[in-house]
């Protein structure tokens, strides 16, 4: 090519195409090996109290980033409210059929299955908490493509970004599968394959760009529903079983930290 030649249209469309692809596929790893190697060499020593920690990530990560930014948009507050209270209970009908399905978690006979950290009862929040993801990961894949189509460069910054973005929640994940009995590579492929979700979200998003973006607040608040659910219907009741002063001051203070290391992650987006 001669200097000062442009690229044809064509050639910028599969540029652009390929940039997300590999952008959206390199945050996904990145994000999720970063997690796994905090998480595995810190805290598997510590999952039952984690996930007080985790619950802190969830709740401010869903109430404090991803909701305001969808009710900030010009979707209309009602229909999301709705599509919120549809995301409640549509989580709260697949606990129940994992509970129906699955209720012969471990040994099989429902009773006395202690393994330190309530797995029995955790173990559905381990398969929910990975189709929560899936869907957030869906979401930052077409806020990638979307980027990118404005300006290559934010494209990258963006990425940047989500990838700071997810790696507090990511640990968040980790915690909760580790909780419900996942071993650490189940907890790490099947994470793995929910971050290829984000690629899936980039080629939508880069085909669709104007219906995709119009459906982003709804994504984000039914994977917020996700998230809300879970914290509040799985975690925090394993919380309350541990009721001594101690542990209630050691859970207030991860809940804490959990809130402030999302906050300081996503001060500047």
């Amino acid at each position: 090519m001669q200097p000062g030649c442009k690229l044809s249209p064509r050639l910028k469309i599969h540029s652009t195409l390929l940039s997300i692809l590999f952008t959206t596929a390199i945050a996904g790893v990145l994000s999720i090996s970063a997690a796994a190697i905090f998480s595995f060499s810190l805290l598997t020593k510590m999952v039952e109290r984690m996930v007080s920690l985790s619950v802190g990530i969830m709740l401010s990560t869903s109430l404090l980033h991803a909701l305001p930014e969808a009710f900030e948009s010009k979707a209309d507050t009602r229909s999301l409210f709705a599509c919120l209270l549809a995301g409640l209970l549509g989580f709260f009908l697949l606990e129940k059929f994992a509970v129906l399905r699955h209720s012969h978690h471990h040994e099989g006979d429902g009773h006395h299955h202690e393994h330190g950290h309530d797995a029995h009862e955790a173990g559905k929040a381990g398969w929910m908490i990975l189709v929560g993801d899936g869907m957030h990961n869906f979401t930052d894949g077409i806020l990638i493509a979307a980027a990118f189509l404005a300006n290559p460069e934010l494209g990258f910054v963006t990425a940047f970004a989500i990838i700071a973005h997810e790696i507090p929640q990511e640990i968040g994940d980790f915690i909760v599968l580790l909780n419900a009995g996942f071993s650490r590579m189940r907890a790490y492929m099947y994470n793995l394959a929910c971050s290829m979700m984000g690629v899936l979200g980039g080629v939508i998003g880069y085909f669709t760009l104007e219906r995709a973006s119009n459906l982003i607040p709804y994504v984000l608040v039914m994977a917020s529903s996700g998230f809300i659910y879970i914290a509040v219907s799985d975690l925090m009741p394993q919380m309350q079983r541990r009721a001594t002063m101690r542990e209630t001051i050691i859970q207030v203070i991860l809940v804490t930290m959990g809130i402030l290391l999302v906050l300081f992650v996503t001060r500047h987006r």
